[in-house]
């Protein structure tokens, strides 16, 4: 029973909407500037935790350690 041509077009006309809508999703999602703004918000909230202020604390001990070892070094 062959199917009319009306709704193979209509089949087609939904399935390239369809298509459309979901190469739209996969642009937002993968757009560089989103996932920019959305990593520098993400550590932004970590930074304001205990957590994260430890972090920077531990960091930042570990570099002035660091420089102060190279600056002894030198002076020997």
């Amino acid at each position: 029973m062959p199917r009319d041509p009306r709704q193979i077009q209509l089949e087609i006309d939904s399935a390239r909407e369809s298509l459309a809508a979901t190469l739209d999703q996969i642009a937002y999602r993968t757009s560089p500037t989103r996932l920019k703004a959305q990593g520098k918000n993400a550590v932004q909230r970590f930074l304001k935790t205990p957590a994260g202020q430890a972090t920077v604390g531990a960091v930042g001990l570990l570099v002035t350690f660091v420089v102060v070892q190279k600056v002894r070094h030198r002076g020997r």
